[in-house]
């Protein structure tokens, strides 16, 4: 397939509520497709996940893990491969945790977000057969970040405190590639 644009902060399409994907677009192979360009657009920025909306697909469908150890996050625990359509999230009690992100729509930054430690997310794979996993730590974060960006909301409206965000290569200089984010 083909490495898309990734849309940056402040494009309009970032702040839609993505719509629900349909039993016929499974079968008609559109699913696998997007898929396909996720992942290559998402291998090719070192991304953790990427989510339909990053690339102007208005659809509900992320996919996030399988790259292996992520540079840009070279101390979190690596993460199956999912693509995840429709999800659903269940938080599993109210502990949260403070952590950095980043995202590929706001390229050279990073923040400390509060997430919820535990969760369990339930929706389909790329070919429409449901499922559901409980996970916790970097894998619950990842899956809050980029289901976020279905509802249009992106990770610096979640920071609580601003001195707790600025340019990635100025608050952690050992993790700036020259193309970070």
């Amino acid at each position: 397939m083909a490495i898309q644009e990734i849309l940056r902060m402040g494009d309009p399409r970032l702040l839609r509520v993505a719509e629900p994907v349909g039993n016929e677009m499974f079968a008609s192979g559109e699913i696998s497709a997007l898929v396909h360009d996720l992942l290559d657009t998402m291998k090719a920025a070192n991304g953790a996940g990427i989510a339909a909306p990053q690339i102007g697909v208005n659809l509900r469908v992320i996919i996030f893990g399988g790259t292996g150890k992520n540079p840009r996050y070279p101390d979190a625990p690596e993460i199956p491969f999912t693509v995840l359509c429709n999800p659903e999230i269940e938080f599993l009690g109210d502990e949260k945790e403070a952590g950095w992100e980043g995202c590929l729509s706001v390229p050279g930054l990073r923040g400390e977000v509060p997430r919820f430690s535990r969760l369990r997310y339930r929706g389909q794979d790329q070919h429409g057969t449901p499922f559901e996993r409980s996970v916790d730590g970097f894998h619950a974060r990842v899956v809050q970040h980029e289901c976020d960006h279905l509802d249009g909301v992106l990770y610096p409206r979640r920071i609580e405190d601003l001195t707790k965000f600025g340019f990635t290569d100025i608050l952690f200089p050992s993790l700036t590639p020259a193309s970070e984010d």
